[in-house]
């Protein structure tokens, strides 16, 4: 072996552990800035559908999910509550639900794809309060003698049925807002999309 391929050969070996070396530095430097490039969680929060579970969900019980930094309320109305949704009619603004507050398919008396699960939601639509359950009927609820149960508004008093319509001289102007949404499931549904709703 000649002194030029012991050159040679320290040169290759010189020359193959910098290019190594630069390579994992080009991978060091290459993966935060490919990941900066990505939605960061604040903005897929912004606007992602959100999934959720209701399969532990009671007749009678809320839970509420974040959706676009907004509270959304998921209730699984019992056979009672939804009763309550017919005679109230008369005393509510939009009881037809005419205003655009909704998805078409959500435009019905119950303001729900499955009658018993109402998803809306839980800001108030006169300044953007949020309102309390109030599902307690008559005058255990506080409220009035004859209240069918539904959301008080507790910063001006505006009142809405179990179906988020609001009552008739009430500050808040509309119904509150039913968000897209489908089922995944029987049990599953995901809030901000609802392309087979």
């Amino acid at each position: 072996m000649s002194s030029d391929d012991t050159v040679d050969c320290g040169r290759r070996r010189l020359l193959v552990a910098t290019a190594a070396a630069g390579g994992v530095a080009g991978v060091a430097v290459a993966v935060p800035f490919a990941t900066s490039m990505l939605p960061s969680e604040r903005a897929k929060a912004a606007g992602a559908p959100v999934e959720v579970d209701i399969s532990k969900l009671g007749p009678g019980q809320m839970m509420t999910v974040e959706w676009r930094g907004k509270p959304v309320w998921i209730i699984n109305r019992t056979k009672e509550m939804l009763d309550s949704l017919t005679k109230v009619g008369e005393k509510l603004a939009d009881p037809k639900s005419d205003k655009n507050m909704q998805p078409e398919y959500a435009k019905n008396e119950t303001r729900s794809i499955k009658p018993e699960i109402l998803v809306a939601v839980g800001i108030c639509t006169h300044l953007g309060c949020s309102p309390t359950e109030k599902f307690k009927t008559g005058a255990e609820s506080g409220i009035d003698p004859n209240w069918p149960g539904g959301f008080l508004c507790p910063c001006h008093g505006s009142t809405f049925d179990l179906a988020g319509r609001v009552y008739k001289s009430m500050p808040a102007p509309d119904n509150l807002e039913i968000p897209p949404h489908m089922y995944l499931g029987d049990a599953r549904l995901i809030i901000g999309e609802d392309k087979k709703a």
